[in-house]
């Protein structure tokens, strides 16, 4: 089997609301997420699939978090904040945007966007349906990450 990573770095700030600790308040991270993609063969260009295929199919949606804060719907203070910040404001529906929880959001939009991919919409390069999304893991420090797999 192939495997390839393609890593997008994002700032992305988050507060999580259930957290007994100052997790609970505003703060941001430098992430890194990585998205692992594997085929049991290469294509006519001896690639699993492009890696400009990736940044074109998940680019626009991994750049709504850049400079964005991720909230709990259920937070008490989220319309105020979804009023004043509008869609700088990323909605966790009824649940803390944790690494965990972004990983899972960001693994579903990857293997919708490679599906949409390998039946030619979404992206200029070629997407082969035999490629697999293998996993989605979100560093949220340089010693701390979070991975959802299927």
């Amino acid at each position: 089997m192939f495997r390839i990573c393609k890593t997008i770095e994002l700032e992305s700030g988050h507060l999580l609301s259930k957290h007994p600790g100052s997790c609970q308040f505003p703060h941001g991270h430098t992430r890194s997420v990585e998205l692992v993609f594997v085929a049991d063969s290469l294509d006519s260009h001896d690639m699993v699939l492009d890696f400009k295929a990736i940044k074109e199919m998940m680019g626009a949606f991994l750049q709504r978090f850049d400079h964005a804060l991720c909230m709990n719907t259920q937070d008490p203070h989220f319309e105020q904040f979804r009023s004043i910040y509008g869609e700088r404001i990323i909605p966790f529906e009824q649940q803390d945007p944790t690494s965990e929880a972004m990983a899972y959001t960001v693994f579903r939009f990857a293997a919708e966007a490679l599906s949409k991919a390998a039946r030619g919409i979404g992206t200029s390069y070629p997407v082969r349906d035999c490629v697999r999304l293998e996993r989605v893991r979100v560093w949220e420090t340089s010693s701390s990450w979070a991975e959802y797999a299927e």
